[in-house]
């Protein structure tokens, strides 16, 4: 009798697959974003440089590679080596080999893009970004195609999984009176940070189909999770009403990896016979002829699994307390955190619009506006599908109005404007002076809302917009 057949989860073989090969992609997705953003954001001339911060911060975020010197040349080379140690995932090498072969590629993937967001600052400040490290770190033992995925490592998923969509239905009932009302999502889809090219569409939905949303969202994040951790059909079905309001949020906005990882995540909880019954296709024992699991892999398992078991104490706690932290790390390794989202949902869209000007003088001169890739800019744009990548400046901006105007990194943006920065230009959609350094530059306030059907047809634009006043007068370099 094999005493270690309690510790295989046999029917949770197809989950492996996808939980494996879903977070790789992301991972490459993730690095990918590092590599074309980083420098220009974060790099040696950055608008918030790694290099300074180093030199000035006594304790860092936590553990980071950079720790003994950061060069763009040094950060090149790790985003490139994630990719190609992601993509080897996503194609299914390491998995053909013994278990502390995938193991030893997800913790790599995992302590380099650690490294990079622990000297992120606020552009690396999201939510998305520790969950992509914790599910780095427990995908890595879920082990190789040898042996059945180990159940403890299955559970610690499903455990992900509850704190990301439990943890943020509290922070709603919990946040604004909005959430409570229903009322939250008629504004949402409107205000929200990276709308998208259905989000004007989900915004004009009638307002009943709204108040369904609320609804629909408060029993998949407040009281599905808890069926997560009943095996089999149940577990497969809670998971199913994850992953399908998680696909609506996909569809309606642009929200980074993070409503893509929890898809691949909730699939975890779908059992092999499950997909069986969907798509007979799919054996109903495809994960009946592993061979039995080493001794030393349930031991590295089981300390992994200690590990995470002792590390919950700290958001369980969190769940339960009345000053709930949201998106927070309770260690340096960024392992079993909180996670929440949009506890309160903003009413207005204010957008900060960035002009400049060739014309000597600021007065009556012919300003142009610089255009974003995400963000909203000119009334007759469709918005752009960009998630899972994420465009990190264009997020930000959307902070700015929002009571944080004067971060350092918008005064720097606004200097390299002036001096035509080709890294930085190459964050924008367009550039009104082919690369010429304007003489001016400034920032306007308007308020942003969708156009309504009439309005569409009427004039052709996608949104309509106000001007709320001036926020940054006529700046020049001196």
């Amino acid at each position: 009798m094999d005493w270690t057949s309690w510790f295989d989860a046999h029917d949770y073989e197809i989950a492996r697959q996808i939980v494996q090969r879903g977070v790789g992609a992301l991972a490459f997705i993730a690095f990918l974003s590092t590599l074309n953003q980083f420098r220009p954001l974060l790099g040696e001339h950055g608008l918030l440089p790694v290099p300074e911060l180093l030199r000035r911060a006594s304790r860092l975020r936590g553990p980071t590679v950079f720790r003994w010197g950061y060069t763009d040349r040094r950060l090149v080379a790790l985003a490139i080596a994630g990719m190609v140690l992601a993509a080897s995932v996503v194609v299914g090498l390491p998995q053909q080999g013994p278990p502390w072969v995938p193991m030893l590629v997800f913790l790599a993937l995992w302590i380099g893009y650690l490294s990079i967001v622990n000297v992120g600052q606020t552009f690396y400040g999201f939510g998305w970004e520790m969950l992509l490290c914790e599910a780095l770190f427990t995908v890595a033992f879920l082990g190789s195609n040898d042996q059945p995925p180990a159940i403890t490592i299955v559970v610690a998923i499903w455990w992900l999984v509850f704190r990301l969509e439990f943890g943020a239905g509290m922070i709603k009932i919990r946040g604004g009176r909005e959430w409570r009302d229903l009322t939250a999502l008629t504004y949402h889809h409107e205000t929200q940070p990276m709308p998208n090219p259905f989000s004007r569409q989900a915004h004009l939905l009638p307002r009943w189909f709204h108040k369904g949303e609320v609804l629909g969202n408060h029993f998949a994040q407040l009281v599905v999770p808890f069926f997560l951790f009943v095996p089999g059909p149940v577990g497969s079905a809670a998971a199913t009403i994850v992953i399908l309001t998680q696909l609506w949020l996909i569809v309606t906005g642009n929200f980074a990896w993070l409503n893509w990882i929890t898809v691949v995540l909730a699939a975890s909880a779908i059992s092999d016979p499950v997909w069986h019954a969907v798509i007979p296709a799919i054996p109903a024992d495809l994960g009946t002829d592993t061979t039995t699991t080493p001794l030393w892999w349930v031991i590295v398992v089981l300390g992994a699994s200690a590990l995470i078991l002792v590390l919950s104490w700290w958001p369980v706690r969190n769940l339960f307390s009345r000053r709930q932290l949201m998106n927070a790390s309770f260690n340096r390794y960024m392992l079993v955190n909180a996670y929440g989202a949009f506890g309160t949902v903003t009413k207005r869209r204010i957008e900060i619009v960035v002009e400049g000007t060739l014309d000597v003088s600021p007065d009556d001169a012919d300003w142009r506006e610089y255009a974003f890739k995400g963000k909203p800019g000119d009334v007759r744009a469709l918005p752009r599908q960009w998630a899972p990548y994420h465009l990190r400046l264009d997020w930000l901006m959307w902070f700015l109005p929002l009571g944080r105007m004067w971060e350092p990194w918008f005064e720097t943006l606004l200097k390299r404007l002036l001096e035509a920065d080709a890294p930085t230009l190459r964050l924008l959609a367009h550039d009104p002076f082919d690369g010429v350094a304007p003489t001016w530059v400034r920032a306007y306030a308007y308020h942003y809302r969708f156009a309504t059907r009439a309005e569409r047809r009427a004039t052709g634009d996608r949104w309509v917009r106000t001007l709320e006043g001036e926020v940054i007068g006529p700046a020049a370099l001196r």
